[in-house]
């Protein structure tokens, strides 16, 4: 299909999306072609205004960096993630469109549910909260509030939140990292410290990131914290350089 007609398309198909799971005897929504109606394709997995899937496994998308967001849909797009549902969603659409389904989302503020009950040891929470909010240097991985910022909500435009995501999504997306399923633009920074993990790390941070609740306003910060003393500023090809606070622009 050409791209020029795709986003018709799209409207289409988000439409037939939102008649199937309402049921065959709900009248459709009026015809509005507006950004809001066009992604009912997408809200019929992440929920309501993206607010999150309800099984844990589609992410929210309301809030995120518009970066990011048009990176992931870039990514399933051309081949770096691997989800079939959304690589046919997104195969038509030029990467215009698509920043412009990455904005709409990013535009709202929604508040976020109070945190699902996590089961795991103290042990296990405070090397989580460890590894979170400090990193481990002996094994070179940086804290995750080095690049997704100190309250981890994320940088714009291109780093998210880690704030409000499922345990079993976290556990998944930094295994898929780890087994090269999910991937970025070189240098994928991300694919780098999956892999300096083991699976006692990555349980213990996603289940600490998982029990913490997201205060609002959640908006992703502007600048990059200050890198700790001697520890390396990471370069992310999906994350062009951030100026950090502190430096001059």
């Amino acid at each position: 299909m050409s791209r020029r007609f795709a986003p018709f398309s799209f409207l289409l198909q988000a439409l037939l999306v939102w008649f199937l799971c309402s049921g065959a005897g709900a009248a459709p929504p009026p015809f509005e072609d507006s950004m809001a109606q066009r992604v009912l394709a997408c809200t019929a997995c992440h929920g309501d205004q993206g607010r999150a899937g309800p099984d844990g496994y589609y992410p929210r998308l309301a809030g995120k960096p518009a970066g990011y967001l048009h990176h992931q849909l870039l990514n399933f797009r051309d081949g770096r993630r691997h989800y079939g549902l959304m690589t046919r969603m997104v195969d038509p659409l030029s990467d215009a469109y698509l920043l412009e389904i990455a904005r709409h989302f990013s535009s709202l503020e929604l508040p976020y549910p109070p945190p699902a009950p996590v089961t795991a040891s103290p042990g296990l929470l405070h090397r989580g909260e460890v590894l979170a909010r400090q990193g481990d240097a002996a094994r070179g991985v940086p804290a995750c509030t080095q690049c997704h910022g100190t309250q981890l909500t994320g940088v714009a435009p291109d780093i998210p939140g880690l704030l409000g995501l499922p345990r079993d999504y976290l556990n998944a997306q930094i295994g898929a990292w780890q087994t090269q399923q999910r991937r970025a633009h070189a240098p994928d920074c991300m694919a780098q410290i999956a892999g300096r993990m083991d699976a006692t790390d990555v349980s213990a941070v996603a289940a600490w990131l998982a029990a913490q609740p997201v205060a609002m306003p959640a908006n992703p910060a502007t600048v990059m914290p200050p890198a700790p003393p001697g520890a390396p500023r990471w370069r992310c090809g999906s994350a062009p350089a951030v100026q950090a606070a502190g430096e001059r622009p």
